[in-house]
């Protein structure tokens, strides 16, 4: 996976949170309580990147952990095997086949990005622009439109299929997509503090920003 695949999937964990059923409030209001109501996720996901013609181009299977404040785990299972871990203010990145893993900070260092929202100290209103997309399917969609005009992506969406989290969409600004379908999700389900602990492996490089 490369670099800018890396970063798509820290904006988007920022968005994997608790959902309530909130069948009466508009979509805009319900990833509102949405994202205030977070405390802890699991899922199984699956990614599909596609290019900027439209063509999907690699397909990724894996698990997803979510814990707020600050914590969450990409653990890709196949076609390859590859860690994401945030805890601590940090992002471990680990590529088994490359035995390599990169360190960063979760912060400004990133950008102005959704991941940020994971801290609990951003505000969805004062960083994104939010517009009710109607219903697709089973599944009621929200368009956010980062403000900062930096921002290195152009919108996130994210479907909400009775008042669970059922996909989302992530555009960036060369042209391709991201797009995540959950299942078997859990809400608030209790996840073991080690979960959230990186240790890197014997022989691997160690790239830190």
């Amino acid at each position: 996976m490369n670099k800018s695949s890396i970063f798509r999937l820290i904006f988007l964990a920022a968005f994997l949170v608790n959902s309530v059923s909130y069948a009466a409030e508009e979509p805009v209001k319900q990833l509102q309580a949405f994202l205030k109501a977070s405390k802890s996720l699991t899922a199984d996901f699956k990614q599909v990147l596609i290019n900027e013609a439209g063509n999907p181009y690699q397909t990724s299977y894996g698990i997803f952990y979510l814990q707020r404040p600050g914590k969450f785990r990409w653990d890709y299972l196949k076609p390859f095997q590859q860690q994401i871990v945030s805890t601590s203010g940090k992002v471990w990145f680990y590529d088994s086949d490359l035995e390599q893993v990169t360190v960063k900070k979760l912060d400004e260092s990133v950008g102005s990005t959704p991941a940020l929202l994971l801290s609990g100290n951003i505000s969805l209103e004062d960083n994104f622009t939010m517009q009710d997309q109607g219903v697709d399917g089973d599944m009621k969609w929200i368009k956010l439109l980062p403000k900062n005009q930096e921002s290195s992506f152009k919108y996130i969406l994210i479907g909400l299929n009775k008042g669970t989290l059922g996909g989302m969409e992530l555009s960036d600004n060369f042209g391709q997509l991201t797009r995540i379908y959950f299942s078997n999700v859990l809400l608030n389900p209790p996840i073991k503090p080690t979960v959230f602990e990186f240790k890197t492996p014997k022989g691997a490089d160690v790239f830190s920003d």
